[in-house]
């Protein structure tokens, strides 16, 4: 008895500490999307690029959106090395920072109102991430039937982004909904997967899914707030 109750202590150790990392490395992605942010708006290639990428249909940016996030997964995935996810990261941390340039863009001009949306929007989405983390590790449901209902519905709204590239209409306020709801969901599978089911050696993968999620959520809370004004 005495020797299992040592094992449990040293499994829960363990993935006590498999889950700060994740975390760690989650905040570490965030001050580095920040940072490749702060580059673009203040360097001449910086700005170049967000110049050209507002010329873009915001379609072909959405699609570019949903591209990169199953690429981030792909990187994910338990069979790749840690230097492959540690790659994907930072790939993947920099691609986001290009692809929100062009909508903060739009926000900054704005100046202290557009600063305004920005903080509000946000808040929202730190808000609903520290809702629904503290909702897995409390209630300590296990969310990995999650898994197909996000594949398909993540396949539908990319045949609905693709659609209205083609036809050239507003998916509305009402896919920026669905698409946050969705968020939330991965959200919650992500967490699941972080408390229970992840390999203990795939840290920097496990931080790839999770800021791919905050990333989705932000994405359509910002489009939210700024459509709302």
């Amino acid at each position: 008895m005495q020797l299992e109750q040592t094992g449990d202590l040293a499994q829960g150790s363990s993935r006590h500490n498999f889950i700060k990392k994740v975390y760690g490395h989650l905040f570490g992605a965030i001050v580095a999307f920040v940072g490749v942010l702060y580059l673009m708006f203040t360097t001449e290639f910086g700005i170049s690029i967000i110049n050209k990428m507002l010329t873009f249909n915001w379609g072909i940016i959405l699609g570019g959106f949903i591209l990169v996030g199953w690429l981030a997964r792909m990187f994910a995935s338990g069979g790749n090395k840690l230097s492959t996810q540690y790659f994907g990261l930072a790939l993947y941390v920099v691609i986001e920072s290009v692809i929100f340039a062009p909508l903060l863009a739009t926000l900054l001009i704005q100046g202290e109102q557009g600063f305004a949306i920005l903080a509000q929007a946000a808040g929202v989405t730190l808000a609903g991430f520290a809702v629904l983390t503290a909702f897995v590790f409390i209630s300590k449901k296990d969310f990995s039937f999650l898994r197909s209902l996000l594949i398909w519905i993540g396949l539908m709204a990319a045949v609905a982004i693709f659609a209205a590239i083609i036809f050239g209409f507003n998916l509305g306020i009402g896919f920026s909904i669905a698409m946050i709801v969705l968020a939330g969901a991965a959200i919650l599978y992500d967490t699941s997967n972080i408390r229970k089911h992840y390999p203990e050696d795939q840290y920097v993968g496990a931080a790839i899914d999770l800021f791919a999620s905050v990333a989705l959520m932000f994405w359509y809370v910002l489009r939210i707030f700024i459509g709302r004004d």
